[in-house]
């Protein structure tokens, strides 16, 4: 079980719980197809974007396997929300994780989705105990690879045409880290 102690600070973020007063913030880039682009949705309405919202908001601890803490993602000089990042315990039984981001574009090119990933890094390292901890992708996002690589997670696999989505065969690409390879 990990139950944090918010917010979790990082050199320029903090980063903590989801609250109703993000609705505008976090609608602000899930409205967006250059943020969907990559992933299993499209551009969020708002009501979708509220409905999502009342989720993440209830995302704050891993009592078990499948569960997620998912974070805004703030600045700590202006406290504006910039994006989202999460941590899923997918394995109880052999101590797996998987981590994700997502920033608005805005805020593209400045090194903090490395910043917030490494934190779930280690939340899900130091104070769960994983073994090994992936980070899965489109294919071809390469600007998200490239946060994956500057973790030092390696490439393991791409799966060619896995999955349809958005009504087209998409590849993934799958990075990982275990925790004998993990400095923090």
């Amino acid at each position: 079980m990990l139950k944090p102690h918010y917010p979790i600070t990082t050199a320029r973020l903090h980063l903590r719980p989801f609250t109703p007063d993000d609705l505008d913030a976090l609608h602000a880039y899930e409205s967006r197809p250059d943020v969907a682009r990559y992933l299993y949705w499209g551009p969020r309405d708002r009501d979708a974007t509220r409905t999502f919202l009342d989720k993440k908001i209830t995302r704050t601890t891993l009592n078990d396997e499948g569960d997620a803490i998912e974070l805004a993602m703030t600045l700590r000089t202006t406290g504006h929300l910039i994006g989202h990042c999460l941590l899923i315990w997918t394995s109880k039984q052999h101590r797996q994780g998987e981590i994700g981001y997502i920033l608005h574009p805005d805020h593209h090119g400045h090194g903090y989705a490395p910043e917030a990933a490494h934190a779930m890094l280690r939340l899900g390292f130091d104070d769960l105990g994983l073994h090994r901890i992936t980070g899965r992708l489109d294919a071809r996002n390469t600007a998200s690879a490239r946060v994956l690589e500057k973790l030092h997670m390696r490439h393991e696999a791409t799966l060619v045409d896995n999955e349809i989505v958005k009504d087209e065969w998409s590849s993934e690409t799958i990075y990982a880290i275990l925790e004998s390879e993990w400095t923090s």
